[in-house]
């Protein structure tokens, strides 16, 4: 296997050498990597998912008061771009992780001091229901106050990793125009009740489903964060016009599937968007430059597109075998296109398109 982005040089010694870079990429070579055809044939494995939290990936960014590394930014994408590399739907199950590990450091209520411990150190996997609060003003789940506790009423489109996760984060917005985030079970319950797994083009071996949501309540000592919408949805900007790292890990392995000479422009025009894409996220004003950010978000999908579309063709009859590496890329660029996609990223990617 080749190992992803091998010998660029591009990332610091000390992020190189860091422990959780190298347990990434041993991870990636030895099991990931390996199977990631067959993964994407049926689901992510258990054993994956076991792992990675023996790894310490999960905390990678949580508390190290807590178990966790606190690891740079840097880091966070190297391990990122590593392992979408390697296998992108044990990625994207994963990936979910890590913003309920970071929600309930910032929560004065007791789910952070049950919670926070249990998450960093990986004993506990969580996913994310709270995609649907970029759809606002349009409330797809509605969270009101049912006594003690609170009701949540809607429906959940996307829910990463059911069946694989321990607990999930669930949010909505209440009456008061607030973003509410609750953890539970990652289970069916009263009030709570989920679709089959869906099929997509990519990542199906993530178990992704749809939650319906008809009275589930949960008490008030679950909630994470309650905070008004509009200052929520600033910080989520941010995240939202951010290039991928997973998008660069896919377009490595991609380029790994073809020869040097062709492999070379392409690897050029993709250090140009990382690097100035990743400078630009490392800037002090976290909230600035968005439009240029998110200029290079978009042009960063291109790259994969380019990338895994030389695979492909360099494959010829082969790449189009289930078991072939190249169209497994190209399928996962595609999934990752309009992965956490917002109205603002696809009307700029639309116009990007037209030009």
């Amino acid at each position: 296997m080749d190992t992803p982005r091998g010998g660029t040089g591009r990332f610091p010694s000390t992020t190189a050498s860091h422990p959780l870079v190298t347990s990434a990429r041993h991870l990636a070579g030895t099991l990931l990597a390996p199977h990631a055809e067959e993964v994407d044939r049926s689901e992510v494995p258990a054993a994956h998912l076991t792992e990675i939290r023996r790894s310490g990936l999960l905390g990678v960014n949580a508390p190290k008061e807590y178990g966790g590394s606190a690891a740079p930014a840097s880091v966070v994408r190297e391990t990122a771009e590593i392992l979408a590399g390697a296998c992108c739907s044990t990625w994207f199950v994963q990936t979910q992780h890590h913003t309920p590990v970071l929600t309930p450091a910032r929560s004065e209520g007791p789910v952070g001091e049950r919670l926070l411990g249990p998450l960093s150190r990986g004993e506990l996997l969580s996913g994310v229901a709270y995609a649907h609060l970029r759809a606002y003003p349009r409330t797809p789940v509605r969270v009101t106050r049912d006594g003690d506790g609170w009701r949540f009423d809607g429906r959940v489109p996307w829910y990463t990793g059911w069946g694989l996760n321990d607990v999930m984060l669930v949010a909505g917005v209440t009456d008061a125009d607030e973003a509410l985030f609750a953890f539970t079970e990652a289970r069916e319950q009263p009030g709570l009740r989920a679709s089959p797994p869906m099929r997509l083009i990519a990542l199906t071996a993530a178990r992704t489903v749809s939650l319906e949501l008809d009275g589930f309540r949960l008490p008030e000592e679950a909630v994470a964060l309650r905070t008004p919408f509009a200052r929520w949805a600033a910080t989520d900007r941010a995240k939202t016009v951010a290039a991928n790292p997973a998008v660069f890990g896919v377009t490595e392995a991609a380029l790994a599937l073809v020869d040097e000479g062709t492999a070379a422009p392409l690897r050029a025009r993709l250090t140009k968007v990382r690097d100035r894409a990743y400078a630009l996220a490392d800037h002090p004003a976290p909230g600035g430059h968005l439009e240029e950010r998110l200029a290079l978000r978009i042009q960063a999908y291109e790259v994969p597109q380019a990338a895994t579309t030389a695979a492909v063709v360099a494959g010829g009859g082969r790449a189009l075998s289930l078991t072939n590496r190249a169209q497994r890329l190209a399928r996962e660029a595609l999934f990752l296109m309009v992965q956490g996609q917002t109205q603002a990223s696809r009307r700029t990617h639309l116009d990007a398109l037209m030009i």
